[in-house]
């Protein structure tokens, strides 16, 4: 995964102008339930937050097409989840991982609409978290404005990391 975080890194320094697409298909996968569980991309999404300030790159398009994509992502899974919902448990990957769901069921009831801001931050509860508010009927508005706030700051705090050590690194390699 890292190899693979590095070349979309050295792809969106050499093309800049796909950094803002690459980021939103980026944060799409990586907030989507079944893809997000496969493909973890947020090593990637800091990488090109390394680039912004170091190469010029400009952070508000990308910063808006990532919280757009992760949007997006809980978006379809709570529609998914809402549309499906009992069959869900039985589609692979999460039966293979029948652990997810449950979790994501307990961490929704017990936090409510809070959970969606709070389930961005977290790993796999990233993408079970909006499934099983779809699944368990979560009110949509409360659901969608939590959905684009916590992915507006979510991306904005993966990019910020990723340019404060990229910023780091080229001070390191000055001084050094």
């Amino acid at each position: 995964m890292q190899d693979f975080a590095r070349a979309l890194a050295d792809f969106v320094r050499d093309n800049q102008a796909w950094a803002a697409p690459i980021v939103l298909v980026l944060a799409f996968g990586e907030s989507l339930a079944f893809v997000s569980l496969l493909v973890p991309a947020w090593g990637a999404l800091v990488a090109i937050g390394a680039l912004i300030g170091v190469s010029g790159i400009s952070f508000w398009p990308v910063w808006l097409a990532g919280g757009l994509g992760a949007a997006l992502g809980d978006w379809v899974s709570y529609w998914f989840g809402y549309r499906y919902k009992e069959h869900v448990a039985e589609m692979w990957p999460l039966s293979r991982y029948p652990e997810i769901l449950p979790r994501g069921e307990a961490f929704v009831k017990k936090w409510g609409v809070p959970s969606i801001f709070i389930g961005r931050f977290f790993g796999p509860l990233r993408a079970s978290v909006p499934l099983a508010a779809g699944i368990f009927e979560m009110s949509y508005w409360p659901f969608q404005i939590a959905n684009f706030v916590s992915a507006l700051v979510w991306s904005a705090a993966l990019l910020l990391v990723g340019d404060v050590m990229g910023k780091l690194a080229e001070w390191l390699w000055r001084v050094a």
